[in-house]
């Protein structure tokens, strides 16, 4: 393998760590074949000086090309960090998560705890069911939540814990709380939370199963910042009026309103529904 340097997120050169590159394939159920044929390819075309987020879209072009229901996988990730740079888009996609297992949701609400007054990012609830999350937006994949994220987040749920609320009408107290990333939790973050009944943790790649990518895919909750054929700036406009899931845009009338023309709008909507009938196959 030849030896090359790739520029990290934070300027800092580093050495090219094929390893890392195929444990990110393998995290997304890629076949060691699969994995051994793109980080070689990569190898074969990367050059000195590439950023890492080059040699994602170079590994994610041959992924595309080949083996696309893959590739949609391997996208995910990085779709749901260009949520940002706020987290507020992330908590509305959250929201999303509860109410496609038919919750209904708020998000950015202020609850009174039994001492102090509480920001929480999202409220679900169905049924006698309560419940509220904090979403932990990262847009670098290296950080994490660590232990003293969820001491400070189970120490504000501790408050809430046994107070009465008004949500859809009927009391309701709060049965469970919630940290969800779209990163990593530390060891003893997630150490400490199997301690916790009352407290779930939803990580990227944590638990095993029934993670947060599971849910994407099984949900099918694939962010509109996954589309090619939206710019930048029309995903940013889109995301300011609260519009996150790509499939929102077969609604013509969420089109109409940032006045496409017919041409624009058949193809956005033609992306949509190749990369939801292609994640249908990664369930």
């Amino acid at each position: 393998m030849k030896p090359f340097t790739v520029v990290k997120q934070n300027g800092e050169h580093q050495p090219f760590d094929a390893r890392k590159l195929e444990a990110s394939l393998k995290s997304v159920g890629t076949a060691d074949d699969v994995v051994r044929e793109v980080v070689d390819e990569v190898v074969r075309e990367a050059h000195d000086g590439m950023t890492t987020h080059e040699i994602y879209r170079l590994a994610y072009a041959i992924l595309r090309k080949r083996h696309r229901p893959i590739a949609i996988r391997y996208s995910l990730k990085k779709a749901v960090a260009a949520l940002g740079p706020t987290g507020f888009p992330f908590e509305k996609f959250v929201a999303e998560i509860f109410r496609a297992q038919d919750y209904e949701t708020l998000v950015d609400q202020i609850v009174k705890g039994k001492c102090v007054e509480h920001e929480t990012d999202v409220v679900a609830w169905k049924g006698g069911e309560l419940l509220m999350v904090e979403a932990k937006f990262h847009t670098d994949f290296e950080l994490k939540s660590d232990l003293k994220v969820v001491l400070y987040v189970k120490a504000r749920y501790d408050d809430i814990f046994g107070v009465a609320y008004g949500f859809g009408g009927k009391a309701r107290m709060l049965s469970q709380g919630w940290i969800v990333t779209n990163t990593k939790f530390s060891s003893t973050a997630i150490q400490y939370g199997a301690c916790q009944p009352q407290l779930t943790l939803l990580g990227w790649n944590y638990p095993r199963d029934n993670n947060l990518h599971h849910i994407i895919s099984r949900y099918e909750l694939m962010p509109l910042t996954a589309l090619t054929t939206l710019t930048m700036a029309e995903k940013s406009l889109l995301l300011a009026k609260g519009i996150v899931l790509s499939k929102a845009l077969l609604d013509r009338n969420v089109l109409d309103d940032l006045h496409f023309d017919d041409k624009k709008i058949r193809s956005i909507q033609a992306e949509v529904n190749d990369l939801h009938a292609h994640l249908e196959t990664v369930k």
